[in-house]
């Protein structure tokens, strides 16, 4: 069994340096017999698809933050802004009352809601770009809405619901729907968002859970500066593999794990299947329809990861209660702000989480876990990552005990200098 080796990234000049050149954990996991030439193909494939994605999820950023401007400027409107919170209203009366019909827990309504909205704007719009051949930009753009929403709310909602539905071992609805509908977010809506299907049911609970983003953890981001953009893009390049069923697939097999192993292939086996087919009905439909979606997932999921976990304690590399962060903000949909909540208890209903957060808080006290306020992880990534404002951070952080700014800022800058070696 290899060694590991863990360093601290030493402050030169008014910027952390790495000690030396860093191939990632999910590069480690396919490359452990790969010759040195392959490896360098390998690296640069990685690169290729880590700039693709910034490049693919630059428009469709621009394009949901921009329908957020002008819904913000549509809610202004008194007789638009009634009449949106009457359906709005109404519409969720309905989801309720579908609710206790058709889910096993009727407390997972707000996961019902997303699946409706989804498979009725989504789809058909999928659909109906098939059937027309040529794309269509007012499609493209209305798939991305429906896709991502204003800010990217829906893809938070969606990213949330279906994490939330990789852990349910029969997924949301009853018995008498689950044949049909058994895992709908993952094994079909999943399709449209570029998320593979057993990305969730396998690759999430059966590795990341069973490495809490430790070294071993395809998804651990201990072997990078948390603060550095540079950093940020070899992270994101070798997100790709795990996004693409590849990384977790390798695990498995390395760890002799075949019934999971055999699960990741043919999820990947469809997934390929469904990319490809696409593609030969018309490679056009597949850039904008099959590729973006897929490279924004990474984009996305690679913030996500890498912040969910950033802050690591330098004497307990692999402790989880440490490295999992809190963060608490006015949408937190599902709850999903209470990590830490979540890995100490996967299996807890996410209504349970707030009460939960409040038995373990002594021992979070004692790990050192941190915990943010007015935060989501999006703004967690810009300050942490893109600004590098740690002032900002250290306003936001909630300390277990009295700390001035400056004992803030020294522990944000601890908490992110852990780097690790294999």
């Amino acid at each position: 069994m290899a060694t590991r080796v863990y360093k601290q990234i030493v402050p030169r000049g008014d910027h952390m340096e790495m000690d030396s050149p860093e191939i990632g954990a999910a590069s480690l996991a396919m490359s452990f017999s790969a010759r040195p030439r392959f490896l360098f193909l390998y690296r640069w494939l990685a690169v290729l698809m880590g700039v693709a994605s910034i490049v693919a999820a630059v428009p469709v950023a621009a394009l949901s933050f921009g329908s957020w401007g002008l819904a913000l400027l549509l809610g202004r409107v008194w007789p638009l802004r009634q009449l949106y919170e009457f359906f709005s209203r109404t519409y969720d009366r309905i989801i309720e009352r579908l609710a206790q019909k058709i889910l096993r827990d009727p407390r997972d309504a707000p996961a019902l809601r997303l699946m409706v909205s989804l498979t009725l704007t989504v789809v058909p719009i999928f659909a109906i770009q098939l059937v027309l051949v040529k794309p269509r930009l007012l499609l493209v753009v209305a798939f991305y809405l429906a896709l991502y929403g204003s800010k990217f709310q829906r893809f938070v909602r969606m990213f949330s619901a279906s994490h939330l539905e990789a852990h349910r071992r029969n997924g949301y609805f009853a018995e008498k729907y689950d044949k049909v509908f058994g895992r709908y977010l993952e094994f079909f809506l999943g399709y449209f968002y570029g998320n593979a299907p057993e990305l969730g049911r396998t690759a999430h609970v059966c590795l990341h859970h069973r490495e809490n983003a430790g070294p071993d953890d395809t998804r651990t981001n201990m072997g990078y500066d948390r603060t550095s953009r540079l950093d940020f893009l070899w992270y994101l390049s070798d997100n790709m593999w795990t996004v693409l069923g590849v990384a977790p697939y390798a695990y498995f097999k390395a760890h002799g794990d075949e019934k999971n192993r055999k699960r990741m292939f043919w999820g990947m086996a469809r997934y390929y299947a469904y990319f490809s087919a696409v593609f030969i009905y018309n490679w056009e439909i597949g850039i904008f329809f099959v590729l973006v979606p897929i490279l924004c997932m990474n984009f996305i999921n690679a913030i996500t990861a890498w912040v969910q976990h950033a802050f690591c304690d330098p004497e307990h590399p692999e402790d989880y209660f440490a490295n999992s962060v809190t963060v608490m903000d006015e949408v937190n949909f599902l709850n999903e702000g209470y990590h830490l909540c979540h890995h100490h208890r996967s299996s807890l209903h996410w209504t349970e989480m707030p009460a939960h957060f409040e038995r373990i808080s002594d021992r979070m006290k004692k790990a050192g876990a941190l915990v943010f306020r007015d935060l989501d992880f999006m703004g967690l990534f810009l300050e942490l990552t893109l600004f590098r404002r740690m002032d900002v951070l250290a306003e936001k952080l909630v300390p277990w005990e009295p700390m001035n700014h400056e004992q803030k800022l020294a522990l944000l800058a601890k908490r992110t200098s852990l780097r690790t070696f294999d």
